[in-house]
């Protein structure tokens, strides 16, 4: 089943059990979903169905800060709920481990010796960890490693 008629099906679900939370931010991600299938008329694969949910996590993210500096406390529980939802969509995360021998990996795959070589490595990691990883905890891997 396609990440696409999943979100459909779990839609209905969602609203079967009368769970607003649940059903308004998967209804955002079909919402994010067919604005650029319709913009760029392009049907969107589970891999770009798991970017576009990658980028809602991000937005929200950073909405919870802004909400944080203005005391809205209300408004980052709404945003914290929507991002457990977007993650349930989402691959297993790789672990710190994983990442971190995946990585080692990779170093040793492009031959990098200093943080003059960063680039060659995350072009390769994000390509080998994309939705397993994200790109900040590649980036500050990569850090750590080359450091």
């Amino acid at each position: 089943m396609s990440l696409k008629q999943q979100l459909k099906d779990d839609v209905k679900i969602a609203m079967r059990e009368k769970n607003i939370v649940k059903r308004d931010s998967i209804r955002s991600i079909n919402t994010m979903i067919k604005q650029i299938e319709v913009d760029e008329r392009i049907e969107l694969t589970d891999e770009d169905i798991i970017k576009l949910i990658q980028k809602g996590i991000k937005q929200r993210e950073e909405a919870i800060s802004q909400y944080k500096a203005a005391s809205r406390d209300d408004l980052v529980e709404k945003e914290a709920e929507q991002i457990e939802v977007f993650r349930l969509y989402l691959p297993v995360q790789a672990s710190d481990e994983e990442l971190e021998a995946g990585m080692k990996e990779i170093i040793a795959q492009v031959n990098a010796q200093s943080m003059k070589d960063m680039g060659k490595v995350m072009g390769t990691a994000s390509k080998k960890f994309a939705g397993i990883a994200d790109g900040k905890r590649i980036n500050e891997m990569v850090k750590k490693l080359l450091a």
